[in-house]
């Protein structure tokens, strides 16, 4: 569904969210530009959930030092198979729970998260745990559903994904995590395709 790459996806994509392959290709892009092509630091991805949006980004870090963490022990499973089958040994993977980040502070280079704090259940300690293990001058990049950008879109999270247990309010809006993210990060860039807010931060 989020590489809106087959046709079950193409039709969630288009009906829930309100998405093409372009918009979606767009999102992502925004989410993923504040890797360098050429990034060779640490990178800490929370929650890394299949990996089958960043495992073909990292087959391309080679010199990179890549951590994944998730919750989730399944998800984790299928993102270390993805890299077993690319045959990535610069990424590692750890369980963990983002609001209790088992790393040191300043520990990152990149802390990137794609689709993750819109299903964190504490999400004030999640905002304070990817600051606290990003470097200064380190960047803080990724995305996440918002309220606001589609009617379609919160309807469907409000009656199916929000009782499934798949999200967890509160959720932000575009205008709130502009403002949140313009107060913890020296810079901050936030936009916005249909209900995905995509943003990139240095501290």
């Amino acid at each position: 569904m989020i590489t809106c790459s087959t046709i079950p996806g193409r039709i969630i994509c288009g009906v829930l969210w309100n998405m093409g392959k372009e918009k979606n290709l767009k999102y992502l892009e925004q989410a993923l530009s504040g890797i360098p092509e050429d990034f060779s630091g640490k990178l800490l991805e929370v929650p890394v959930g299949t990996g089958v949006l960043t495992m073909p980004v990292y087959r391309d870090l080679p010199d990179a030092d890549i951590t994944c963490l998730d919750d989730s022990p399944d998800m984790m499973k299928a993102a270390q198979e993805r890299a077993k089958a690319m045959n990535l040994r610069n990424v590692h993977f750890q369980q963990g729970d983002v609001s209790a980040l088992p790393y040191a502070d300043a520990s990152f280079d990149i802390v990137l998260s794609l689709n993750g704090f819109h299903a964190f259940p504490d999400k004030e300690a999640a905002y304070r745990e990817t600051y606290r293990v990003l470097k200064p001058g380190g960047a803080f990049c990724g995305c996440f559903y918002v309220q606001g950008g589609c009617r379609r879109t919160d309807w469907f999270i409000r009656n199916l994904y929000q009782p499934k247990g798949f999200f967890t309010p509160p959720y932000e809006t575009k205008d709130s995590l502009r403002e949140r993210l313009g107060k913890m990060y020296a810079k901050a860039a936030v936009f916005s395709v249909e209900g995905i807010a995509t943003f990139r931060c240095v501290k």
